[in-house]
Formats: C-alpha cells, sequence, structure tokens
C-alpha cells in the first residue's frame, strides 16, 4: 500500500531566523514534508518576503506569515483529507 502523500508545504525562510525554525519545526510535527527557500538568494523574494518571514505555501496557497498557528494548521491539514 503506497503511503498517504503530503501537501506540498514551502517555508520561506532565512538563516539565523528563530521564527523560520520554529515553523519549520510545527510543520514537521504535523507530518509535512518542509521544503526550505531561502529569501536571501533571491533578489525577487528578498523584496517579497523581506519582513514577513516565514511565510508558508501549503498546496499552492499561503497560509502563514510570521509564524505558524499550530491549531489552524491542524484544521487546514483536516480539511483538506
Amino acid at each position: 500500500m503506497a503511503a498517504p502523500l503530503t501537501p506540498e508545504t514551502i517555508l520561506y525562510t532565512r538563516q539565523g531566523c528563530c521564527l523560520c525554525d520554529e515553523a519549520k519545526a510545527t510543520l514537521e510535527e504535523h507530518g509535512l514534508t518542509v521544503q526550505s527557500i531561502d529569501i536571501d538568494n533571491d533578489a525577487d523574494l528578498r523584496e517579497k518576503y523581506d519582513l514577513l518571514i516565514p511565510v508558508v505555501w501549503i498546496d499552492g496557497k499561503e497560509r502563514f506569515r510570521g509564524q505558524v498557528n499550530p491549531i489552524l494548521l491542524r484544521r487546514l491539514l483536516e480539511y483538506s483529507r
């Protein structure tokens, strides 16, 4: 039997961001596989998200900025099943 697919999860982050580390840990605790993208490696992303990180996209939609709310994340994941 194939393992259930998890939603595509992108975390826009930067080095040394404590909130980003917390966001990644929360996402992973909820079973998500996180693709981290450092905004400082892309001028457009840095301009777009500079003071907003962490920014979390799940299944092609921006879901969180600044921090991940575990209750809202749980509800989002339950609803998407």
